[in-house]
């Protein structure tokens, strides 16, 4: 019964700032809900460390590409779309490994990539991607686990 939702609140100076409301029922002796206990923490400045962070990793001079842990792709920037061809569109949620890794290197680079997940990170790993039009080219992999807030894959 607990709801965690972010939203935009307007001060009385008129600035607008995100919350995260976590909020709960409150209830009686009974198990009678008689009211709700709300806790707002002001995110903005996460919000802004996030959207940032995405900034950075869009704009890089190197292709930059994340999967989630089922192996989809969830991050692809500019120089990645530029340099494989593929937009954002057409990659997000697509299986890495599966449709654009050539054969046979597709079991190491998977590897590589469940280390990554469990937590071992992998420097200048060498492998082939496959552009839209169908090139083979060679990219140097740094593997790095990504973790959310709470330190989870």
């Amino acid at each position: 019964e607990t709801a965690n939702f972010e939203f935009p609140l307007i001060t009385k100076h008129g600035v607008r700032i995100e919350v995260l409301l976590n909020a709960s029922t409150r209830r009686d002796e009974q198990g009678n809900v008689i009211g709700v206990v709300g806790i707002g923490q002001d995110i903005t400045g996460r919000i802004a460390q996030e959207r940032e962070y995405s900034k950075l990793i869009d704009t890089a001079n190197a292709p930059i590409f994340g999967v989630d842990t089922e192996g989809r792709v969830n991050v692809w920037n500019i120089c990645a779309r530029k340099l494989v061809g593929y937009s954002t569109a057409e990659v997000m949620g697509h299986s890495l490994v599966q449709e654009f890794i050539t054969q046979d290197y597709q079991a190491s680079v998977q590897a590589v990539l469940d280390q990554a997940l469990a937590g071992v990170e992998t420097a200048n790993y060498e492998f082939p991607l496959i552009t839209k039009a169908g090139a083979r080219i060679e990219v140097l992999l740094n593997a790095t686990t990504r973790r959310n807030e709470h330190g989870k894959v």
